[in-house]
């Protein structure tokens, strides 16, 4: 049984760590910005899209940051889709002048299928579009979005994806929670595959398909995660998704636990459902054709598998701990060694503050008192063992911790403080994946859609 559970945790270990890895290295390509040769000239005409359920509230401040572009007003169209809506949304929005679509389906809802159905009618209308884009009606969009978009598939992307940021970071632990993994994703993995020549991913918002090209293969994709299907089928059909790092999008995070909870278990369930069709299409494609970009999409598609596999190898290791079997059972430091595995941890914990550090979404002060966190959570449990009772080892951590808390109190003031709280309670969110995402994959076949409620009424201004 010892020598079962041993070989279990071991295959388990290796494979994680060889994923990890994998993207280990690749968020370091994520660092550094290539200079870019951007062409502003205007060419592309847009058809921007926003699909609506009950966004009375938030559907005009976003509507008014579209208005605003920085692009020839003759270029682009503002469409609103108010999708079986019970309120104001489609009287908000006609107020500003734009198209109003009103839709009414019982049956097929959700916001592939009223996408489909905007798309459709645009192809028949008599004024033609060169770009689609689309656009949550929670968002609000940077005034250079469509001249950031448009000198991009001018290098030839015919599927752009845009930056997304957070519209209301510091509203709660789960607003900051989510800041953080929407600004290290876009930097650690989109800006770095950008860099490396692999394909982007469409992130559900902000972005831009060439119409001829949605046309040519339809939309198609009316799953819970409709972006991440277009996404595979784009790839499969050769086609490489870019990345505009400077045309932003704010996008609004769910306040609560709760609805986090029900947002992220429909994007596992989409992931689910995606991984169960186009995996193994991915795999095909890109070992016979030796594409690296397509592997690196069906990595991508199997996240929700990645995370289980990531819980089991950790459970493994927990219960071989108490096994007599030796410290054997750790297998990476028993392969590596202890040092390697410290150094690495060590690494992947400032990976984070520095990448919010380079998007200049915290300070110098900030960064520098994390890393020296950071640091000290590594070696200070080392120095702490040489102690003889577990009593002490814990009275010093825990009065390191409080002294560190005085201190950014005192040098950097309460809002940071506030801040270092939620991003230490960034972990908590990290860890609430592995529930959710079970869920998800048992729950796959489920297509009902479950829309978050948006309240944060902001202007671009208040972004900037």
């Amino acid at each position: 049984m010892e020598k079962l559970v041993f070989s279990v945790t071991g295959v388990f270990q290796i494979l994680v760590f060889l994923i990890m890895m994998y993207y280990f290295i690749l968020s370091f390509f994520g660092l550094h910005r290539k200079a870019e040769k951007k062409n502003y000239m205007p060419k592309n005409k847009f058809a921007l899209i926003v699909a609506a359920h009950n966004e009375e509230i938030v559907i005009g401040k976003l509507i008014e940051s579209l208005l605003n572009q920085d692009y020839p007003r003759e270029l682009f169209d503002i469409f609103i889709i108010a999708d079986n809506c019970t309120d104001n949304t489609a009287k908000v929005a006609r107020q500003y002048g734009v198209k109003v679509y009103e839709r009414f389906n019982k049956v097929e809802k959700g916001k592939g299928v009223a996408l489909e159905w905007m798309f459709d009618k645009i192809f028949r209308m008599q004024k033609k579009y060169d770009v689609v884009a689309i656009f949550d009606a929670d968002n609000i969009v940077s005034r250079n979005w469509c001249k950031e978009i448009n000198s991009k598939m001018q290098e030839g992307y015919k599927v752009v994806q845009g930056y997304i940021d957070s519209k209301n970071p510091n509203d709660s632990w789960i607003t900051s929670s989510y800041s953080i993994a929407f600004w290290t994703q876009n930097r650690m993995y989109q800006l770095a595959r950008a860099n490396l020549g692999l394909s982007n991913q469409i992130g559900g918002t902000g972005f831009a398909i060439d119409t001829r090209l949605l046309k040519e293969h339809g939309w198609g994709a009316k799953c819970l995660t409709e972006d991440l299907e277009f996404t595979c089928k784009m790839i499969l059909n050769g086609e490489k998704v870019g990345w505009a790092h400077d045309a932003i999008i704010y996008d609004e995070k769910p306040l609560t636990l709760k609805q986090s909870w029900v947002q992220r278990r429909r994007w596992m369930q989409g992931f689910a459902d995606v991984a169960s069709r186009y995996f193994t299409k991915l795999v095909k494609k890109g070992i016979k054709e030796r594409r690296l970009y397509v592997l690196d999409c069906a990595l991508y598609v199997i996240q929700p598998f990645i995370t289980i596999a990531m819980a089991i190898s950790a459970l493994l290791s927990f219960a071989g701990s108490y096994l007599p079997i030796g410290e054997d059972i750790f297998m990476m430091n028993y392969l590596l060694g202890n040092k390697v595995i410290m150094v690495i941890t060590l690494i992947q914990f400032l990976m984070t503050p520095l990448i919010l550090k380079l998007d200049r979404k915290i300070s110098i002060g900030f960064f520098t008192m994390f890393a020296f966190y950071a640091i000290s959570t590594i070696f200070l449990p080392i120095l702490a063992k040489r102690l003889n009772y577990k009593g002490e080892v814990f009275l010093i951590e825990l009065l390191f911790n409080l002294l560190f808390l005085i201190s950014i109190f005192t040098i950097l003031g309460k809002e940071k403080l506030k801040f270092f709280i939620r991003f230490l309670l960034y972990s908590l969110y990290t860890l609430t994946w592995v529930p959710i995402t079970l869920e998800g994959i048992i729950k796959k076949n489920n297509k009902e859609w479950n829309p978050t409620k948006h309240i944060r009424n902001v202007e671009i201004l208040d972004m900037q």
